[in-house]
Protein backbone atom coordinates (compact mmCIF):
# COMPACT_ATOMS: atom_id res chain seq x y z
CA UNK A 1 0.00 0.00 0.00
CA UNK A 2 1.36 3.23 -1.31
CA UNK A 3 2.12 5.89 1.81
CA UNK A 4 1.82 9.03 -0.13
CA UNK A 5 3.89 12.01 -0.51
CA UNK A 6 7.33 11.90 2.24
CA UNK A 7 7.03 15.57 3.98
CA UNK A 8 9.72 14.34 5.93
CA UNK A 9 12.58 14.92 3.52
CA UNK A 10 13.68 17.72 1.46
CA UNK A 11 14.95 17.85 -1.94
CA UNK A 12 17.64 20.48 -1.58
CA UNK A 13 20.35 21.03 0.55
CA UNK A 14 20.44 23.04 3.90
CA UNK A 15 22.29 26.61 2.84
CA UNK A 16 24.99 25.63 5.80
CA UNK A 17 25.98 22.30 4.06
CA UNK A 18 29.23 21.70 4.29
CA UNK A 19 30.72 18.06 3.13
CA UNK A 20 32.41 17.52 5.99
CA UNK A 21 30.06 19.04 8.75
CA UNK A 22 30.99 15.36 10.73
CA UNK A 23 34.63 16.32 11.04
CA UNK A 24 33.38 19.93 12.11
CA UNK A 25 30.67 19.13 15.01
CA UNK A 26 31.32 19.61 18.51
CA UNK A 27 33.83 16.73 19.26
CA UNK A 28 32.09 17.28 23.04
CA UNK A 29 28.77 15.98 22.01
CA UNK A 30 27.33 12.55 22.70
CA UNK A 31 26.27 12.36 19.09
CA UNK A 32 30.56 12.59 17.98
CA UNK A 33 30.90 9.93 20.67
CA UNK A 34 28.65 7.46 19.66
CA UNK A 35 29.44 8.14 15.61
CA UNK A 36 33.52 8.59 16.14
CA UNK A 37 33.75 5.10 17.58
CA UNK A 38 31.08 2.91 15.10
CA UNK A 39 33.04 4.73 12.37
CA UNK A 40 36.28 3.70 13.72
CA UNK A 41 35.45 0.35 14.27
CA UNK A 42 34.02 -0.05 10.63
CA UNK A 43 36.92 1.69 9.35
CA UNK A 44 39.38 -1.02 10.70
CA UNK A 45 37.05 -3.98 9.59
CA UNK A 46 36.83 -3.07 6.58
CA UNK A 47 40.49 -2.84 5.69
CA UNK A 48 42.18 0.04 7.98
CA UNK A 49 41.04 3.95 7.10
CA UNK A 50 44.16 4.11 4.66
CA UNK A 51 42.95 1.57 2.57
CA UNK A 52 39.21 2.85 1.85
CA UNK A 53 37.65 4.32 -1.49
CA UNK A 54 35.83 7.01 -1.23
CA UNK A 55 32.58 4.82 -1.80
CA UNK A 56 33.69 2.30 1.44
CA UNK A 57 34.23 5.71 3.41
CA UNK A 58 30.83 7.10 2.34
CA UNK A 59 29.36 3.87 3.85
CA UNK A 60 31.27 3.46 7.12
CA UNK A 61 29.44 7.01 7.47
CA UNK A 62 25.81 5.89 7.01
CA UNK A 63 25.98 2.26 8.67
CA UNK A 64 27.31 4.17 11.55
CA UNK A 65 23.92 6.50 11.50
CA UNK A 66 21.88 3.59 10.82
CA UNK A 67 23.40 1.95 13.74
CA UNK A 68 22.75 4.86 15.76
CA UNK A 69 19.41 5.09 14.56
CA UNK A 70 18.86 1.37 15.39
CA UNK A 71 19.91 1.62 18.84
CA UNK A 72 18.30 5.04 19.78
CA UNK A 73 15.01 3.01 18.38
CA UNK A 74 15.81 0.03 20.54
CA UNK A 75 16.35 2.81 23.91
CA UNK A 76 12.81 4.16 23.31
CA UNK A 77 11.50 0.64 22.67
CA UNK A 78 12.90 -0.72 26.23
CA UNK A 79 11.98 2.80 27.98
CA UNK A 80 8.10 2.10 27.07
CA UNK A 81 8.17 4.56 24.34
CA UNK A 82 6.16 4.49 21.07
CA UNK A 83 8.51 3.56 18.59
CA UNK A 84 7.99 2.82 14.87
CA UNK A 85 9.00 -0.54 14.12
CA UNK A 86 8.29 0.14 10.55
CA UNK A 87 11.45 2.49 11.03
CA UNK A 88 13.52 0.18 12.75
CA UNK A 89 13.22 -2.68 10.26
CA UNK A 90 14.19 -0.78 7.23
CA UNK A 91 17.00 0.76 9.07
CA UNK A 92 18.05 -1.99 10.26
CA UNK A 93 17.95 -4.37 6.79
CA UNK A 94 19.99 -0.97 5.58
CA UNK A 95 22.51 -1.14 8.27
CA UNK A 96 22.82 -5.02 7.88
CA UNK A 97 23.14 -4.51 3.88
CA UNK A 98 25.46 -1.67 4.19
CA UNK A 99 27.78 -4.39 6.90
CA UNK A 100 27.80 -6.87 4.09
CA UNK A 101 28.75 -4.37 1.69
CA UNK A 102 31.85 -3.70 3.24
CA UNK A 103 32.26 -7.21 4.05
CA UNK A 104 32.41 -6.90 7.91
CA UNK A 105 29.72 -9.50 8.76
CA UNK A 106 31.89 -12.16 8.74
CA UNK A 107 34.91 -12.61 10.95
CA UNK A 108 38.01 -13.05 8.83
CA UNK A 109 41.23 -14.94 8.98
CA UNK A 110 44.34 -12.79 10.52
CA UNK A 111 46.95 -12.53 8.02
CA UNK A 112 50.13 -13.65 9.16
CA UNK A 113 53.18 -11.55 8.44
CA UNK A 114 56.41 -14.11 8.17
CA UNK A 115 56.90 -17.65 9.75
CA UNK A 116 58.68 -16.29 13.10
CA UNK A 117 54.73 -15.11 13.52
CA UNK A 118 53.00 -18.04 13.06
CA UNK A 119 55.71 -19.96 15.70
CA UNK A 120 54.92 -17.15 17.86
CA UNK A 121 51.32 -17.64 17.86
CA UNK A 122 51.46 -21.42 18.85
CA UNK A 123 54.12 -21.66 20.58
CA UNK A 124 53.54 -22.40 24.80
Amino acid sequence: MARGVSTKLTATLPAQYSRQWLERIDKRTKVWRALSSRIRLLEEESGGSDNLTHAKRSLVRRAAFLELLCESQEMRFVANEPTDVGAYTQAFNRMQSAHKTLGCVDRRVQAIRGPAELVGRFAP
